[in-house]
């Protein structure tokens, strides 16, 4: 995690005194970037907040569309999530951090949601369950085995947590040195992993993660159903992201 790979900031609406950063890693999010920032712009909480846009230098429309409602936009030197949201996170100023992948919405009700949960003591991660808004069997299964192996591994001291939401404390986040930019896919499970030697996993029941299932259209419903547990298992056996070649990370 380095300043060094940060290459330009935007500064639009700065925000003083946030208790929460919202940290957006993005790679032209054109056609998703503008209903995630609009579920943002429409929250319940009452205290102050940012939105940070974090991108590896789009070519379409997502610059663009983030000046309309971010608070501040980095550009990073190099594309890679882990990348992204580790940048995001050196020019955040909130107590606690929200990762949120530019695809996934919240309901207005999230980030008050996320602040009763992260500010307890005991409490090293929040998340909600995941929903997503292309609504059919094969998204629903996915939804459902997704949610159930997260709230199963979060009752272990090896949580699992996708970063498309994941809420963790800004002090626990920068003693493990965010995510780690080697792995280039499952960088989410193993901050999760390493997180956890801070405190529990909450997932807040009383709202919803809501993204798309852009990645299971692309693949199809035999090859998602092969490859997800495949790329998985591997990482779990080795701690490396074996199957990067073929997830092609999107950011």
């Amino acid at each position: 995690m380095n300043k060094r790979n940060i290459d330009k900031i935007i500064e639009i609406k700065p925000s003083k005194n946030p208790v929460i950063s919202v940290i957006i890693p993005t790679l032209n999010e054109e056609k998703y970037l503008e209903n995630t920032l609009l579920s943002l712009k429409y929250q319940n909480f009452k205290k102050e907040y940012e939105i940070i846009v974090s991108d590896g230098k789009s070519k379409d429309k997502t610059i663009e569309i983030a000046k309309k409602y971010a608070n501040k936009i980095v550009i990073c030197k190099k594309r890679g999530i882990a990348l992204g949201r580790n940048c995001g996170a050196l020019v955040s100023k909130g107590k606690y951090f929200v990762f949120l992948d530019a695809d996934t919405m919240l309901l207005p009700n999230a980030l008050s949601e996320i602040y009763k949960e992260i500010k307890k003591k005991d409490v090293a991660l929040v998340t909600f369950p995941l929903v997503f808004y292309k609504a059919d069997l094969t998204n629903l299964f996915y939804s459902l085995v997704y949610n159930s192996f997260v709230k199963l591994t979060s009752k272990t001291k090896k949580p699992q947590v996708a970063g498309m939401l994941m809420a963790v404390k800004r002090e626990h986040f920068f003693k493990i040195k965010g995510f780690n930019e080697n792995l280039k896919i499952l960088e989410d499970y193993d901050l999760a992993e390493r997180i956890s030697k801070f405190g529990k996993v909450s997932i807040v029941e009383n709202s919803l993660a809501i993204s798309s299932s852009r990645r299971i259209d692309k693949w199809g419903k035999l090859k998602s159903a092969i490859l997800y547990p495949s790329i998985y298992l591997g990482y779990l056996l080795t701690k490396k992201d074996v199957g990067k070649e073929i997830y092609k990370p999107i950011r």
